[in-house]
């Protein structure tokens, strides 16, 4: 493979981003939200499994 020099790389970089399609604002703005709220959802969900768990546990074991 014939190494290029860095200008040419840096044609090559611009040539390949200008093929990019970008996200609108608003897209952007929606993903980001969405991302949010499934984080938290995780979240609730995780913390929800992990009490049940350490009170079935303690059940178990006598400790409750």
């Amino acid at each position: 493979m014939a190494k290029t020099n860095p200008f040419e790389f840096l044609q090559q970089v611009r040539t390949e981003t200008s093929k990019v399609t970008w996200p609108t604002r608003k897209e952007t703005m929606i993903t980001t939200v969405m991302v949010l709220l499934m984080v938290v959802a995780s979240a609730l969900f995780f913390l929800a499994a992990d009490q049940i768990l350490s009170w079935v546990v303690g059940l178990v074991l006598g400790l409750g």
